[in-house]
């Protein structure tokens, strides 16, 4: 391996002021949002702006023998963007453009530093929309959506990032660019490349441009109603019970007392009554108004105290209650933000799952859930910079509880570092083992990204 400091001028020499070796920028890129830090500050920082600026880096990186972790808002919660010592972190968050909007083609042609948020500001003034909608929009790429497969709160009924993305460009290891995919509504030449790159977490190759397949903005009225429930176990059985009856709301989100009680805090709003959970509820279309009353009935016979709303802006109030989660969390303390799915039917048995391993370890999970999908986002809260041992095996069993269930590890957030010790006992070791010589096809040299997913 070449040393640090050629590796360093190396870069300088090429890309001039896009590399930043402060010891700001090189401890900013230790970290993402998950909590989790690498052991020491990054070797540089390269801020490209173009598709030229990553291929550049990325032929450096080859040629020296140099790990390269691709990150863009540093807004994930796996781990997977954090650049540790000897490593390149390469920044794409300034290459942000809009390159092209075909509102007849209905797709779109972006960059992968551009935020979800303002993405679809620009969007709906095109009278469209790009469907995914993490929690996060507001903060998180569109390239970092990608990376991590991300999903969201409309994702029950319009379909997660996997579903809105009809072609990719992507840097290899070497510098090479490659065009995945298509710009047209069917493609089925060859292996399906783009949706391998999709959760990929920067371990095959970097995406330098995406083409999105958009929607029209949805006609009619926005309906949205709370439902408010003795425990987290009752509503979860009602939110069950709404898939069951075959209404497919926009959005069901699950927030579980815990959650709820800090969410009212941050924003100082009243108490939640003592042990309640909540289920928040929209509805969208020329039918919103008459299947938010079908959904009331459904869950006032199973105890709920409901209440319905037709304002726009009183939907957004109530969803930002949902959406405050995160920061509420980190008022607590350090919070390790895990994310588990299991089928839709099976969301009331990992309450009680989750609810038994409160008992044996003698803590607080406070849990919210993308409850139309059966996405559950249980936090684990505790004092300091590193994970305790007692909240690793607290975690462990959620995992395994998960995977009993018919369920899966990571929903939407990816594997990273944080879960990649696990991430055998969902595969299997023959899947683990091909997955393994895929990434070394893409990246013989094993630079991109590594430690990350994979066990080391």
């Amino acid at each position: 391996m070449t040393a640090p400091d050629v590796v360093v001028a190396r870069l300088t020499e090429a890309l001039g002021e896009r590399v930043d070796t402060s010891d700001a920028a090189r401890h900013a890129a230790r970290a993402d949002k998950s909590g989790h830090s690498s052991a020491g500050p990054a070797l540089a920082v390269v801020n490209a702006r173009s598709v030229a600026d990553v291929q550049e880096t990325l032929r450096i990186a080859t040629a020296t023998g140099t790990p390269v972790v691709t990150r863009g808002a540093g807004t994930g919660l796996a781990g997977a963007a954090n650049t540790g010592p000897g490593e390149i972190a390469l920044c794409v968050r300034a290459m942000d453009r809009i390159l092209e909007i075909r509102p007849d083609d209905l797709l779109a042609v972006v960059e992968p530093g551009i935020l979800n948020a303002d993405l679809n500001d620009a969007l709906a003034r095109e009278g469209l929309w790009w469907a995914p909608d993490p929690a996060s929009r507001s903060i998180s790429t569109v390239g970092g959506n990608i990376a991590t497969g991300a999903g969201g709160l409309l994702c029950a009924k319009y379909g997660v990032v996997r579903d809105a993305v009809l072609g990719l460009q992507v840097v290899l290891a070497d510098g090479r660019l490659l065009s995945l995919g298509h710009r047209s509504v069917k493609g089925v030449t060859g292996y399906d490349l783009t949706s391998l790159m999709i959760g990929s977490e920067g371990t095959l190759g970097v995406v330098v441009q995406a083409t999105l397949k958009l929607r029209r903005l949805v006609a009619g009225d926005v309906c949205t109603l709370t439902a408010v429930f003795a425990d987290v176990r009752a509503a979860a059985a009602g939110s069950a019970a709404v898939t069951a009856s075959g209404i497919q709301p926009a959005v069901m989100e699950l927030m579980d007392a815990a959650s709820l009680a800090a969410v009212h805090d941050l924003l100082g709003l009243d108490s939640p009554l003592a042990g309640a959970a909540q289920l928040t509820i929209q509805t969208d279309g020329p039918a919103a108004v008459a299947e938010a009353e079908s959904i009331s009935r459904v869950l006032r016979e199973r105890g709920a105290a409901v209440v319905v709303s037709g304002d726009p802006a009183e939907g957004e109030r109530l969803l930002g209650v949902r959406r405050a989660m995160h920061p509420a969390m980190e008022r607590l303390g350090t919070t390790l933000i895990e994310d588990v799915s299991v089928p839709r039917s099976a969301l009331p048995a990992m309450f009680d799952e989750i609810a038994r391993i409160e008992r044996a370890y003698g803590i607080v999970i406070p849990t919210v859930a993308h409850a139309g999908d059966g996405n559950l986002h249980p936090n684990f809260v505790f004092d300091g910079p590193d994970v305790p041992d007692t909240i690793w095996a607290a975690a462990a069993e959620l995992f395994h509880a998960a995977l009993r269930l018919g369920g899966t590890l990571t929903g939407e957030h990816g594997i990273g570092v944080l879960k990649r010790r696990w991430l055998g006992e969902e595969l299997g070791d023959d899947q683990w083992e091909l997955q393994r010589r895929i990434k070394q096809v893409f990246d013989p040299a094993g630079i991109l990204n590594p430690g990350k997913v994979f066990t080391p």
